[in-house]
């Protein structure tokens, strides 16, 4: 049998707090969503300022990166790509935006960020994701 390391909730709030400690330098209204490896909603944060639409966009982010294994910017690329049929994947959050949290070589969960630029949501949830991978 094998075994897994899984995301504590201690783990989720240290990722929701340097999600936060980054949007709040730079003074950016978002909202912050964590999942588990199956996209499960684990923790959402909604920043003062952020608009109510991005707690669900956050989500799916989050959701993506944990079932499509990589970040949801790949997934954004290859549509802008040409690859129009991705749109039809059964995954909603396919904007920049969505990091997944790997521990030796397993995703664990995701993060998923919305209310700013792509890259400044990208920036925000590698910020969340480095709290617990170094």
């Amino acid at each position: 049998m094998q075994t897994k390391a899984i995301l504590a909730q201690a783990d989720v709030i240290s990722v929701m707090d340097a999600a936060q400690q980054e949007a709040d330098s730079n003074h950016w209204p978002v909202t912050i969503a964590v999942t588990d490896d199956g996209g499960h909603l684990l923790g959402l944060r909604r920043l003062d300022g952020a608009a109510p639409f991005s707690a669900e966009v956050a989500t799916q982010k989050a959701r993506s990166a944990a079932l499509g294994r990589k970040e949801t910017q790949v997934f954004e690329e290859m549509i802008n790509g040409g690859r129009t049929a991705f749109v039809s994947a059964p995954l909603k959050g396919m904007l920049s935006g969505g990091v997944p949290i790997t521990v030796d070589g397993h995703v664990v969960g995701a993060v998923g960020i919305s209310g700013v630029k792509p890259d400044q949501d990208v920036q925000v949830a590698k910020a969340g994701v480095s709290a617990i991978t170094g």
